[in-house]
């Protein structure tokens, strides 16, 4: 199991470091604290806190742009309690201009987000593998780009642009855009939902920073092994809601079984035992403390 990074060195600089070897890093991308805390457990080196699994889980809605900059910086916040590791944060489209974007910037890193998502699309955004998406401008995205830099206090938080104009224009203009979004100073791109092998090997060789495959179970992109993923050289593999998507079947599981038989046993192989999830949540710790202090 990987340990989080050492106090002193800032997750941000770990995170580029991973990302710029090209040897597909898996990210596990969390809805919540909980979650991300169960993805530091288990040994990943880094979370992603995904805009549509908080869309998903806090309001029970599809991802189309529904969530704002106050929902991702409560739940940065209690993210960046919960663990140690890099956090990326889906910020979508920034939450509206320049203007906006070095709000967001600024809110976000406060928060204790170590990398922001910024992407391309109109405003009200929707999910990368969605039909109907559009996008803005390359101009005007390579300001929310400036906007972005030069709105970081330090240099490790890092920017992450990606486009969704693979779905409108084609893929060459998708190409030029992340190329675009790179010399403008973004750290790592990021082209959304490409959707042969020959269009993924594309990116890491024709694009000279640090990449990001975005696999979505069930999506326009081919799933392939992180191996395969790394011997093209993508630099981060990211499965945003590989979490939601399990823990969605896992509850329909055990609330069928419940339904069903009108009990539900902790030795049913169903559900995490009362003690997992008190660990999960640290309750030994608050026992130790409440002792300490009262």
């Amino acid at each position: 199991m990987t340990s989080p990074p050492a106090k002193d060195v800032r997750p941000g600089s770990v995170l580029l470091q991973k990302a710029q070897m090209r040897q597909g890093l898996l990210v596990a991308g969390a809805a919540n604290a909980l979650s991300a805390r169960l993805i530091q457990q288990l040994g990943f080196e880094a979370v992603y806190l995904s805009g549509a699994g908080i869309t998903n889980t806090f309001y029970g809605l599809p991802d189309l742009g529904f969530i704002g900059l106050s929902d991702l910086v409560q739940h940065t916040a209690a993210t960046r309690d919960a663990v140690d590791l890099p956090i990326i944060v889906d910020a979508d489209t920034g939450f509206g201009n320049a203007l906006n974007v070095r709000h967001t910037v600024r809110s976000l890193e406060r928060a204790g987000a170590n990398a922001l998502q910024l992407e391309d699309q109109v405003m009200p955004k929707k999910c990368g593998h969605f039909s109907g998406k559009s996008v803005i401008a390359k101009d005007e995205m390579l300001g929310k780009i400036k906007a972005a830099v030069d709105a970081r206090e330090h240099r490790d938080f890092l920017i992450i642009a990606r486009t969704d104009a693979r779905a409108v224009h084609g893929m060459d203009d998708a190409m030029a855009r992340a190329a675009a979004f790179a010399d403008c100073g973004a750290d790592i791109t990021f082209v959304e939902a490409p959707a042969s092998i020959e269009e993924l090997r594309r990116i890491p060789r024709e694009l000279s920073c640090p990449q990001i495959v975005n696999v979505v179970i069930g999506g326009k992109t081919p799933t392939l092994p992180q191996s395969e993923f790394a011997a093209m050289g993508f630099g981060l593999v990211l499965y945003a809601n590989a979490a939601l998507q399990g823990a969605v079947h896992g509850m329909t599981q055990a609330l069928q079984h419940l339904q069903r038989h009108g009990e539900l046993r902790e030795d049913s192989g169903l559900v995490a035992t009362f003690k997992q999830r008190q660990m999960l949540v640290q309750k030994p710790l608050f026992d130790e403390l409440e002792d300490r202090y009262v």
